[in-house]
């Protein structure tokens, strides 16, 4: 789950997926967003199973996906191209030269569209399982008249490895997934030898006495208790939570089998960690 600034509304993701979801809150004050967006059971079942499993309402719907775009917009405008991308290495090179890149729980596809319109000798796909938000994203995609990004309602532990990217981007997602691990593994497959996986996630100590000293920790362990870790529990997952941490991020990308290549803030964004890692050249 991502707030955003402090002083501002600059979430990322709407995306929703069944093994993993994405979520968003809104530009209203913290006790009204939590009111509205804790999980609820809604009574669909699922397709494999017939379970009935209670599931997230917020992020499926227009007025959801407004919300979470709107989250978003301010910290991709202001610091992807500018503050991101140059802090990961060659990275920003590879896309002006030309690669295929995909964003992984896209939302409404804001930062794709904003590396699309940058880099036109690369190709980006975007994939979500939230109709609304792929939606908003094809049509932001076809106002601005990119002809180099694509758009695809996909739970993510799905993705298609063939053919492979060459970059893979996961902004705020990870720790809200499901399967966090069937997820990382799908990339890693999904990635060409050497493909470089970018990460934008909370900035914090998977130790709960690492966190003490930072003011926003209350509030982000209240937003996980109630909605991040609580929804990814509610389909039987492993509930990262928002307070998962650098420490079990760099794990689960060791497990994953991803080299940890560097780890830094975002510019101007006291809650964010970007974690760069590669599928090792020889795997």
């Amino acid at each position: 789950m991502h707030l955003g600034r402090p002083d501002e509304a600059v979430g990322h993701r709407s995306a929703f997926q069944r093994r993993g979801r994405l979520r968003g809150p809104g530009s209203e004050p913290l006790h009204g967003f939590l009111a509205h967006n804790a999980p609820v059971h809604d009574g669909r079942q699922e397709p494999d199973d017939g379970r009935v499993v209670g599931t997230p309402s917020f992020g499926v719907t227009a007025a959801g996906a407004e919300v979470m775009d709107k989250l978003s917009r301010g910290l991709m405008d202001g610091q992807l191209l500018t503050g991101i991308l140059p802090g990961a290495g060659d990275l920003a090179g590879r896309l002006a030269a030309g690669a295929r890149a995909a964003d992984v729980g896209c939302g409404t596809g804001h930062a794709l569209n904003l590396m699309a319109r940058a880099f036109p000798a690369s190709e980006f796909r975007g994939y979500d399982f939230s109709a609304e938000g792929i939606a908003r994203a094809r049509a932001e995609a076809a106002e601005w008249g990119l002809g180099n990004v694509e758009f695809e309602i996909l739970d993510v532990v799905e993705l298609a490895a063939d053919p492979p990217f060459g970059v893979v981007f996961a902004f705020d997602a990870i720790h809200d997934q499901v399967d966090p691990v069937g997820v990382l593994a799908a990339i890693h497959r999904a990635l060409e030898p050497g493909g470089l996986f970018l990460i934008m996630d909370t900035k914090a100590s998977s130790s709960l006495e690492n966190n003490l000293e930072n003011p926003l920790a209350p509030m982000l362990y209240a937003v996980s208790t109630l909605h991040c870790m609580t929804v990814s529990l509610a389909h039987g997952g492993a509930g990262l939570g928002t307070m998962w941490g650098e420490e079990r991020a760099r794990q689960i990308l060791a497990d994953a089998g991803f080299d940890l290549l560097d780890v830094y803030d975002v510019p101007d964004d006291p809650m964010d960690s970007v974690y760069l890692s590669q599928r090792p050249p020889t795997a």
